[in-house]
């Protein structure tokens, strides 16, 4: 639904003046800080009309009106004015360390700046590998003990112990993970097995056991690492006026982030998106609360999308300084798994 650029201006002062302070806003109050030469009673009537279209609302303890979640809509995707924010300070936040850390720490990096910087709760889902590999590697651990390396495309290592059949020399081990990286690198284990089984008549019947047995475990070892949801700062919810007063909501918040599961199923959905996503109060229909919002936006690896990190915070958050700090994080985080 259009508004006219007076009801517009009115919109944007009020969300404003309601995420700064969380009072109900009056009509004196809308006439001095909307910068409009408009009578109070003008304004009320003004009002009116955007209270009967949804976008603002009246409590029933104040003549001032506060923002529904369809106003907060209209604010975020037509009236929003978003702040630039210092990019080189958060990258070098994200990045200290590198390159010694892992990807797990970067990625746990990324959770702590959201949660630091917007002063709530910070979630990135970790890299979904769908049992894809970048390299593996056979090391001999003793006579038909091998110990598999494994590393994912965002750079994370896995290990399985193999107990073999046969005692295979450094060489052969050598020639084995030199096939498999030539020609299955950046496949999945899956893809890899049925190349495998068209090849196997090629290749000696022993190394053969141990490819077989590489894919198997391979596609095990990254499938006990998917999906994880990293999360920092939920603590900083209990601060939230807006929501410390429902106890009951907040348990229900707690739980999600316990069980993680529907958080999961938004973050994934986010991930299949481009650029920064904005869920109001219940749109997503899987954060628990009309009173929260989530931001989200997804980051890759070489280009390839792998995963997604967000804000959980309240309805009332400062848009316009979140939307950029998870836009620039996904992006800083993207660079640093690259490297």
């Amino acid at each position: 639904m259009q508004l006219d650029i007076r009801a517009q201006t009115l919109l944007k002062a009020l969300v404003e003046r309601y995420i700064a302070d969380g009072q109900p806003v009056g009509s004196r109050a809308l006439s001095k800080i909307s910068g409009l030469e408009l009578s109070p009673a003008t304004i009320r009537n003004a009002m009116a009309d955007l209270e009967e279209m949804g976008f603002v609302a009246s409590p029933h303890t104040s003549a001032g009106r506060i923002p529904t979640p369809r106003g907060y809509r209209m604010f975020v995707d037509e009236l929003l004015t978003v702040q630039e924010i210092d990019e080189s300070s958060l990258e070098s936040r994200l990045q200290t360390g590198l390159p010694s850390q892992s990807p797990q720490r970067i990625i746990s990096n990324a959770a702590q700046i959201l949660s630091s910087l917007s002063q709530f709760a910070g979630v990135v889902l970790t890299p979904k590998t769908g049992s894809t590999f970048r390299q593996v590697e056979f090391l001999r651990l003793s006579e038909k003990r091998i110990l598999l390396v494994v590393v994912a495309p965002a750079g994370e290592v896995h290990n399985r112990l193999l107990l073999t059949t046969t005692d295979y020399t450094p060489a052969q081990l050598t020639r084995a993970a030199n096939y498999l990286n030539q020609n299955f690198s950046g496949l999945s284990f899956d893809e890899a097995r049925l190349r495998l089984n068209g090849e196997l008549r090629q290749l000696q019947s022993d190394m053969s056991r141990l490819m077989q047995a590489a894919v198997e475990a391979g596609s095990d070892a990254l499938a006990e690492n998917a999906d994880e949801v990293v999360i920092a700062g939920e603590r900083n919810l209990l601060k939230v006026e807006d929501l410390s007063s429902n106890m009951n909501s907040l348990r229900k918040l707690f739980d999600m982030f316990e069980q993680k599961s529907g958080l999961m199923q938004l973050l994934d959905v986010s991930s299949k998106a481009s650029g920064v996503q904005i869920f109001i109060g219940g749109e997503s229909q899987l954060v628990p609360l009309d009173e929260m919002s989530v931001v989200t936006a997804p980051y890759g690896v070489n280009g390839k999308v792998v995963g997604t990190l967000g804000v959980i915070g309240p309805t009332r958050m400062a848009y316009e300084r979140v939307i950029p700090i998870v836009d620039i994080t996904a992006k800083l985080l993207s660079n640093a798994l690259s490297q």
